[in-house]
């Protein structure tokens, strides 16, 4: 008996996605409720689970196909068994394969084209995944073994930085970082002539990399802009379009937040189990500053300003698909505890490309820390229909004039990027300031002042 697998719900106002990735292949057993495979939309990324248990007999779409909710792209048999069922590959699979290795020949399971070779986990040989094509690609690229990485996506999943961080830990010969391990260093095979680690190449380039290009060869890559990515461009720049937009900048020293997290952070991390990092500290000086400038906490409506009571803080959070700002809701009635673990949540799915638009829709303010990217000073866009969005950056210690005599403090530039059409330039400042007086002097905090 077969079962459709239909696309589900993808949260509000969304109607269709593209399916990113098969988890899956035909005549592989899944259990119910296994995902088997990947939908991007607008905003997230989506797992599609198995309704039954059974095998999955056959995929009625490929990647990068645009699929509608609702929508059935594969079919499951319970009553089939693992292997006995297995589909023919879709024409696209096969005539990737004819290409990729018209012989067959000087073809190594780590370096297999098939876009979904299974491939054992380092030292857990019983567990098998599969690689995208990004990873896939990459592999290819940087002639590594994909079998002695340590995948840190979900369920172990190997990425395309997980690729990359064993690649330069084997030229390196250090240990990989971000989970992956580094392989060893092993000579290619004769047929088999990958280049060393270089500009990447296009997905219909597999066959050129086994063995035709040499390092001084000049490649090109054209890669269709992901759903994700498509959405975050036309949501900037439809605010740089419609906002009248302008940026304050001002300085925060430091000292007395270090001082106190190093004071306190293993006290903290005992009793509340989390570490005590420095967002939690200007998500409470911000909603402090917002009581003296509601309009910084304002969306526009038409030709109304819509003020908020509440304080519902967007968080710009990397994801491997791009930018993604979950939102910490109700956060100026959280703990300082609070807002750290909720952080971190939202963080370890943005890495697992698990946030549900649900957890991503809404939000009154957008903070932006690209210090840990290493950005000195930056103009942070507005994230419509915010009216500000407040950007950190790194912490370098650098001169200033303290009493009269020059010292070094850890300084950090902020950068408030806000909508002229709400908040005049005075209110900028002012929030700005309040921000700064909260930073350097904590005790605010406690005192409400």
């Amino acid at each position: 008996m077969a079962t459709d697998v239909q696309v589900p719900a993808l949260g509000e106002s969304i109607t269709e996605g593209t399916l990113a990735q098969w988890l899956k292949k035909p005549g592989e057993a899944v259990k119910a409720d296994e995902p088997i495979a990947s939908l991007e939309t607008d905003k997230v990324s989506v797992e599609v689970p198995s309704p039954v248990a059974g095998v999955l007999t056959e995929q009625l779409v490929e990647e990068g196909d645009n699929v509608a909710v609702g929508a059935v792209i594969a079919r499951i048999d319970e009553s089939a068994t693992a292997g006995a069922t297995a589909a023919a590959p879709t024409p696209a699979q096969s005539a990737a394969a004819t290409t990729t290795n018209p012989a067959g020949a000087g073809e190594t399971p780590a370096l297999r084209s098939d876009e979904h070779a299974p491939i054992a986990e380092a030292g857990e040989e019983d567990h098998i995944t599969t690689l995208s094509p990004a990873v896939r690609r990459a592999v290819l690229e940087y002639h590594v073994d994909p079998t002695k990485i340590k995948g840190t996506g979900k369920d172990g999943r190997l990425t395309k930085d997980d690729v990359i961080a064993a690649a330069e830990a084997q030229k390196s010969g250090t240990p990989a970082q971000a989970g992956a391990q580094a392989p060893e260093a092993k000579a290619p095979a004769p047929e088999s002539k990958a280049p060393p680690p270089g500009p990447r190449s296009g997905p219909h380039q597999s066959s050129t990399l086994m063995g035709t290009l040499s390092p001084g060869d000049r490649r090109e890559e054209r890669v269709k802009m992901s759903r994700l990515r498509q959405t975050i461009a036309k949501r900037l720049k439809d605010a740089q379009n419609t906002a009248a937009m302008l940026t304050t900048f001002n300085d925060v020293d430091m000292s007395a937040v270090i001082e106190a997290r190093s004071r306190y952070k293993d006290l903290f991390e005992k009793k509340h189990g989390i570490r005590l990092g420095f967002m939690a500290f200007f998500v409470k000086a911000r909603a402090l500053a917002a009581k003296d400038v509601p309009s910084v906490n304002a969306s526009l409506e038409g030709d109304e300003i819509v003020y908020h009571d509440y304080l519902d803080v967007s968080i710009a959070v990397s994801a491997p698909k791009g930018l993604v700002v979950p939102v910490v809701r109700n956060a100026d009635r959280m703990t300082f505890a609070e807002i750290e673990k909720t952080i971190a949540g939202y963080g370890k799915k943005a890495k697992e490309g698990t946030l549900t638009v649900e957890e991503m829709q809404g939000g009154t303010f957008t903070i932006s820390n690209g210090g840990v990217f290493g950005s000195l000073l930056s103009t942070p866009i507005i994230n419509p229909p915010q009216s500000a969005v407040l950007g950190m950056h790194r912490i370098e210690e650098r001169p200033v004039v303290k009493d009269g005599q020059i010292v070094a403090r850890p300084m950090m530039y902020l950068a408030l990027s806000y909508d002229h059409r709400i908040i005049d330039g005075r209110e900028a400042v002012t929030f700005l300031v309040r921000v700064k007086e909260a930073i350097e002097d904590p005790t605010r905090l406690l005192i409400d002042l």
